[in-house]
């Protein structure tokens, strides 16, 4: 297990704006919407569901926000919502896996494919980019919780793949990693160890990193805005390295 490897998805950056939490929240509403539809409008009975709810609940998402949306889910008129994949290729190579949820499968389409070529990328056929990445479950709790060592011994012992920490004022904290197949088992063990995790979900994982720096690294992260700014966009993954010196001066 690799407790250092300072793994960086940028997709995750804090410091949101009001007008950007706003959109999360309707973000997170609208996949707990969609979980609660595919099954039964019980998280308890429903795993994607659970994951939703906890979801939007480290977010901070008021409670009666995430009744509506599971109420949503049955009614009549709730919108169809269609998930999609679209990968492509940002500049110096990056590769850029993009989840959609939408009711209007031809408008998310088209929105991506400008949003990528206008600043500097392409779209890629299904396969294209996630060759790259693995499909793994992610847990994340708050650096406070658990000692590097306390966290890599329980996450071991629950049958995690790999832990990272980044421990420091301002670091995300402690990230835990596991087989698809096991996120479930993984965080019912980690959650009695330390409590609640702050985040337990499906993630793509770059198998390694594409150093970009410089104007490269502007034009990637506007790019990666743009995508997470569009409102069909739920998440977005790429396999960029970019410096905490860069990531700070061309944050937007």
């Amino acid at each position: 297990m690799a407790g250092h490897s300072k793994f960086k998805n940028i997709m995750h950056r804090k410091g949101r704006a009001d007008a950007v939490r706003s959109k999360l929240f309707s973000k997170l509403s609208r996949e707990i919407t969609v979980a609660a539809k595919a099954g039964l409008p019980d998280p308890n009975m429903n795993p994607r569901l659970r994951l939703a709810v906890n979801n939007a609940k480290a977010e901070s998402v008021p409670r009666d926000v995430i009744e509506r949306a599971i109420k949503k889910s049955q009614m009549g008129d709730a919108a169809d919502y269609t998930e999609i994949r679209y990968e492509g290729v940002a500049v110096g190579g990056v590769g850029i896996i993009v989840e959609v949820l939408t009711d209007n499968r031809n408008r998310a389409a088209a929105n991506v494919r400008t949003i990528f070529g206008k600043l500097g990328g392409n779209m890629g056929a299904t396969g294209s980019v996630t060759f790259n990445f693995d499909r793994m479950g992610q847990i994340e709790y708050p650096a406070k919780v658990a000692s590097e060592d306390a966290m890599m011994e329980a996450a071991i012992e629950a049958g995690a793949a790999d832990v990272e920490a980044d421990l420091g004022e301002d670091g995300s904290g402690h990230t835990v990693f596991t087989a698809f197949e096991d996120l479930n088992e993984v965080a019912q063990a980690l959650e009695k160890a330390f409590g609640e995790a702050s985040s337990t979900k499906i993630v793509w994982r770059p198998k390694s990193l594409v150093p970009v720096s410089g104007d490269q690294a502007a034009t990637v992260m506007k790019l990666l805005d743009a995508l997470e700014d569009d409102d069909d966009v739920q998440n977005v993954y790429a396999n960029a390295d970019i410096s905490d010196e860069d990531a700070a001066k061309y944050a937007g």
